[in-house]
């Protein structure tokens, strides 16, 4: 039960005030802008558009301003802003085979038509602090090559389609069916792969990555390759009825990593790898990678495996437990006054006690 804190108002907008002047820092050093948080902190601004499930680089730059860089915060502040935007209809599915790639790798096959292109990482790099860039003003960039094998062209077929031929992987059945949307219905469960997809996109990296990871540990059977992992622009597309054909309404930037995993086969079906797949807002390769390790993982049972009690075979475990909102919103109740709640806590421990000390007394 939750009581009013006599004063409560008052002391509720200092509070606000205070957050105010902490955000804003020593007043001798130039305030960090919107434009500089989108432009030079593009990673975190990517993973809060991604959990918050809304694609907007500004406002997902606005919001991790606002919370003082707190990404969990900012996932609130742009899921409840999402709310508030009207919905004028549904985009056709993105077609990831004419990304505009940046960065595409293959841990399968080293030699692959559009080549393996490097792109933007930190792979390669050496894990030391550079102080150069405590230095005033930018450093000198580098000057650089593409790092790539050859030109891409302009459609890049996925690593998965070379094990198609050969039916080597399992196919995917294509759906016409509409996906439930996870942002206006609630979950339910067993919940279908594409809603489960939806769940561990907008799921917290951390919680999705330690769930990975487990499955790496040994704890889900899902020894995987990196068939594909691909960054890169993809246009979206929505169809309008008063002209008759999809028109062009922007693009996003998208990461897609599709996984091969070990064999499986029945007495009708001979011996193929199995798929894993995550697709996610912006550039999140580590995010990406760790859906589909887990999508895997919980693909057991229509893959007809057994359930070895791993953490990330759970559905429930893993779909409810991975939304950071939901999770601080349950935990950080906790501040708030329960001291009605304490008090008849406090009042049954005390009679507890009372009881056994006579009880020992007695029996004495």
């Amino acid at each position: 039960m939750y009581v009013a804190v006599k004063g409560g108002e008052r002391a509720i907008d200092a509070a606000h005030a205070w957050l105010a002047e902490e955000r804003r820092g020593d007043r001798e050093i130039s305030a960090l802008s919107v434009a500089q948080i989108r432009a030079q902190l593009t990673l975190a601004v990517n993973r809060v558009m991604a959990e918050g499930s809304l694609y907007d680089p500004d406002l997902a730059a606005l919001a991790i301003k606002q919370a003082r860089g707190d990404l969990i915060e900012a996932v609130f502040l742009i899921r409840a802003y999402r709310t508030t935007l009207p919905r004028f209809g549904a985009s056709i599915p993105v077609d990831t085979a004419r990304m505009a790639v940046i960065r595409r790798v293959s841990a399968t096959f080293k030699d692959l038509p559009g080549g393996q292109i490097l792109g933007p990482t930190f792979d390669y790099t050496h894990r030391l602090l550079d102080f150069a860039l405590m230095a005033e003003g930018d450093a000198p960039l580098a000057q650089t090559e593409a790092a790539q094998v050859g030109t891409p062209p302009a459609h890049i077929p996925h690593v998965m389609e070379f094990l198609n031929r050969d039916d080597l992987i399992e196919t995917e059945a294509p759906s016409d069916a509409t996906p439930p949307d996870l942002t206006r219905e609630p979950m339910e469960l067993p919940a279908a792969r594409a809603l489960r997809l939806q769940a561990l996109a907008r799921g917290d990296e951390g919680f999705v990555l330690s769930m990975a990871y487990s499955t790496q540990r040994g704890y889900g059977r899902t020894h995987a390759f990196v068939g594909e992992l691909r960054i890169g622009a993809v246009a979206v597309q929505m169809h309008i009825p008063e002209l008759g054909f999809a028109i062009d309404i922007g693009e996003v930037e998208l990461t897609e990593c599709e996984t091969v995993n070990q064999f499986t086969g029945s007495k009708t079906v001979p011996p193929q790898f199995t798929r894993g797949y995550g697709l996610v807002f912006g550039q999140s390769e580590r995010k990406a990678i760790s859906i589909s390790l887990c999508d895997r993982a919980l693909r057991w049972q229509e893959l007809g495996e057994d359930n070895i009690g791993a953490p990330a075979q759970d559905e429930e475990f893993v779909l409810m437990h991975a939304d950071n909102v939901q999770a601080t919103g349950f935990l950080e109740h906790i501040k708030l006054p329960h001291y009605v709640d304490f008090q008849s806590e406090l009042e049954l421990i005390r009679r507890l006690r009372a009881e056994a000390i006579a009880a020992r007394e007695a029996a004495e």
